[in-house]
């Protein structure tokens, strides 16, 4: 069997929700109460009804609750003809516009349905840990609606990029479908049914690895959901359940930019500048780097320019100071001590110098609230503003060489290692999996 196919998607009509604009959202994971609340009023057939119903009061674990009513709002729209499914098995081309530093890229990428293996029994690989709960509530939603209303973001090695290629190729002067999120990024969707071009694109495709880059909670929950019809008695070789929405984006696409994820710590020891330089010498070398949260935009395009992994800017809140830490040799041999079941170069991840040196080792934290992620450095600076955060951390992403490496060594990086931007949409194209 395949490890890619072509599928009959269910889309939004637009004859009858207008604007595409209007409906999709971007990831559940993203989405707090504001930005919920955003997309309920912004139309009556806003997909977040879907990926991400509200709790209501009176909810129960049966047969009323935020599960059943998404999977009834499906149902419904399929029935009135707001959403409508595919003629033919496609494939669908994805672009997506976006700008970042002030220079604008196109991503390109393809949604297929790529065959399920479980983390390390087969050609897809991770790259981050999972929590419990998060895929506890997908596979909810999953079993209640009995479809994938999200795509997973996957990433392949294809140097000259053949496959995408050969689907622009295929759509190249035809119009595609569009729209515009709420951060101005333009999405451009083309279905492409032609058999042939599905032909070619599963022999290229067929020995590459994927790697997961956004979506590994959804992964999992499809090899759960899977699991479930297996335990049945309903899988089959050609069953849907077998296969999960996958977004394909090549690797070596210009469009594949990684962006950071600092960090806004709370439950850390308060410390001064010198006090905190003084905890992390030998292991790092330290210079104070300026005063006050503002400056939080020179450091990171100090540590930017400077593409190092072993280099981190810290904020100590407690006299509002900044300091510039680079790891030493000390620094390189202590964390192998404190990190020997990982690899040399997960050891040397600015995220894994931070959490499992600097944070766990050397301040002793080993039990923290979860950060506060943030990808812009204007969030840095608006976080340290409220005072809440004695402790922020400026750091350099993981590359997608990284990703590949240390997946196909088998190991998981920490939390929020990468930031893929931009994310995809949900609700352009919608994975039945019955």
């Amino acid at each position: 069997m395949p490890d890619i196919q072509a599928f009959r998607g269910v889309r939004y009509n637009l004859g009858r929700v207008g604007s595409l604009s209007d409906v999709v959202t971007p990831p559940y994971d993203v989405i707090g109460p504001e930005l919920q609340d955003h997309f309920y009023k912004l139309h009556p057939n806003n997909f977040i009804r879907i990926d991400l119903n509200r709790i209501e009061p009176g909810d129960d674990d049966e047969k009323n609750n935020r599960y059943t009513r998404a999977a009834k709002f499906y149902k419904d729209w399929c029935e009135e003809g707001v959403l409508t499914t595919e003629a033919d098995p496609a494939v669908y081309v994805y672009h997506q516009e976006f700008t970042a530093a002030g220079q604008t890229y196109v991503r390109r990428g393809f949604l297929c349905r790529q065959r399920l293996s479980r983390f390390g029994e087969g050609k897809v690989f991770p790259h981050e840990e999972t929590l419990p709960a998060a895929k506890a509530d997908r596979l909810m939603l999953t079993v209640v609606a009995k479809t994938q209303f999200s795509p997973i973001f996957g990433l392949y090695p294809d140097p000259d990029c053949e496959a995408q290629n050969l689907l622009d190729e295929a759509v190249a002067g035809k119009t595609p479908l569009v729209a515009t999120d709420h951060l101005g990024v333009v999405h451009r969707l083309w279905p492409v049914t032609d058999v042939e071009i599905h032909s070619k694109l599963t022999a290229v495709m067929g020995p590459k690895p994927m790697f997961v880059a956004d979506g590994h909670h959804r992964y999992e929950t499809a090899c759960n959901y899977r699991d479930q019809v297996y335990d049945s008695g309903f899988l089959t070789p050609i069953h849907p359940a077998n296969y999960t929405l996958m977004m394909c984006v090549a690797m070596d696409d210009p469009g594949m930019i990684v962006m950071p994820t600092h960090r806004l710590f709370t439950g850390v020891p308060e410390l001064t500048g010198e006090e905190l330089a003084a905890k992390l010498s030998p292991c790092f070398e330290t210079r104070p780097a300026g005063e006050g949260p503002d400056v939080a935009t020179a450091i990171w395009e100090e540590i930017e320019t400077a593409d190092n992994q072993g280099q981190i800017g810290l904020y100590t809140q407690k006299d509002g100071r900044w300091l510039i830490a680079t790891v030493t040799d000390a620094g390189r041999a202590r964390i192998v001590e404190v990190a020997e079941e990982h690899s040399d170069e997960w050891r040397g991840l600015g995220v894994s110098l931070l959490h499992r040196l600097i944070v766990e080792d050397i301040l002793g934290c080993k039990e923290l609230p979860k950060p506060n992620y943030v990808h812009l450095i204007e969030e840095v600076v608006d976080g340290l503003k409220t005072g809440e955060y004695p402790l922020a951390a400026v750091v350099m992403p993981a590359t997608v060489e990284n990703v590949r490496s240390i997946s196909l060594g088998g190991e998981r990086m920490p939390a929020k290692s990468t930031y893929f931007y931009p994310k995809l949409l949900s609700g352009l194209v919608i994975n039945p999996v019955e």
